[in-house]
């Protein structure tokens, strides 16, 4: 009798969780007709117009100094008009104000984008997508292009607002009468919490967004597979991003890689809320040395403070480290992914022991 393969795939159906970046990323970036479909359905669906052509843009966008922010987007996509969007998903609240990080991002693709020449005067409605060419004299001039549009779109897996359960906010900067500026810069936040509510609701009833969203949040979900596969059969796109899920599902190195990311944020937030109740326990037993009054205002404090600053931010060092190490990451994207202080990562991994000679 064969010895039966050990897999960490849970079943032989089970599918990758595409919540999780990398998995995510991937369903867009394959670099095959499928993929392209998946990625210009998708656009389509969160833009609500028809995006017919698009390609890959480098995933993480030039510096000019350095102290610019070094940044990594999940996928980066241009149109053919120049028309950029940067695509995340978040598939967990980790506390931070993502209107900031999603402004960054977006002004970070905008400057990119605009380049010198560009033009800032004509009227929307008198500006052509390309570049045209005019001949004076038989010396070719090339007219300015209109600045193009650039979207920051965000896929996340909670609410952005508290209490605001819409399927989509989509903010551009307007004056206080509501009146839009320019219309360049464009954030988008897609609320897959809201959409999962719609889950049994017929295809035929559903909007493009609404498909996209049911897939991400369903896929992985064996007991909802008939369903979303029901999805996917009227929307050409899904269909592929289906498809691309089950191949990549196929391949053990990407249950490696994805359970070994899980454990990671697991570990992470268990050991952080550890760290901050040591804190507060250090908080309390100074409080009751000093004094009820100082041990409130100076023992509870100081607790607070050095379990979050010393024990969270050493655990978020190991980990990005950790993560350097196993997944060959960029030092600047693992201190970002895990908030740890880029200059102590760096330090910890000069400290390491040098790997042995053969």
């Amino acid at each position: 009798m064969a010895e039966q393969k050990q897999t960490l795939r849970p079943s032989p159906t089970a599918i990758l969780n595409p919540r999780l970046d990398v998995n995510f990323k991937a369903l867009f970036t394959q670099g095959t007709r499928g993929s392209d479909i998946a990625l210009r359905s998708f656009l389509s669906a969160a833009l609500g117009r028809a995006v017919k052509e698009v390609k890959l843009a480098p995933n993480e966008p030039a510096v000019e100094t350095t102290t610019n922010m070094q940044m990594a987007f999940d996928v980066s996509a241009t149109f053919d008009d120049g028309e950029q969007a940067d695509i995340e998903i978040q598939g967990r609240d980790r506390k931070y104000d993502y209107s900031i990080r999603a402004e960054i991002h977006a002004a970070r693709m905008l400057n990119n984008t605009a380049k010198k020449g560009d033009n800032y005067n004509k009227k929307k409605d008198d500006l052509k997508k390309d570049s045209d060419e005019k001949n004076d004299g038989g010396n070719k001039e090339k007219k300015a292009k209109k600045i193009p549009k650039v979207y920051q779109i965000s896929v996340l897996n909670f609410h952005f607002k508290k209490g605001d359960k819409s399927e989509m906010l989509w903010y551009t900067m307007r004056d206080q009468n509501g009146g839009e500026l320019g219309g360049r810069l464009n954030v988008i936040f897609i609320d897959l919490l809201t959409i999962k509510g719609l889950v049994g609701t017929p295809a035929k009833k559903l909007t493009p967004l609404q498909k996209w969203g049911l897939f991400l949040s369903y896929i992985d979900d064996e007991s909802k597979r008939g369903y979303v596969s029901q999805i996917a059969q009227s929307e050409e796109g899904i269909m592929e991003a289906e498809r691309i899920a089950q191949t990549m599902s196929e391949e053990e190195a990407n249950w490696w890689r994805q359970n070994s990311i899980q454990t990671f944020w697991e570990d992470y937030y268990a050991e952080k809320e550890a760290a901050i109740e040591e804190g507060l326990e250090q908080g309390r037993e100074q409080g009751l040395q000093q004094g009820l009054q100082q041990g409130r205002e100076q023992g509870l404090q100081q607790g607070l403070q050095q379990g979050r600053e010393e024990g969270a931010q050493q655990k978020a060092i190991e980990n990005a480290v950790m993560i350097v190490n196993e997944f060959n990451a960029n030092p600047k994207v693992a201190a970002e992914k895990t908030g740890a202080p880029l200059d102590k990562v760096l330090e910890a991994l000069a400290a390491q022991p040098a790997p042995a000679q053969a």
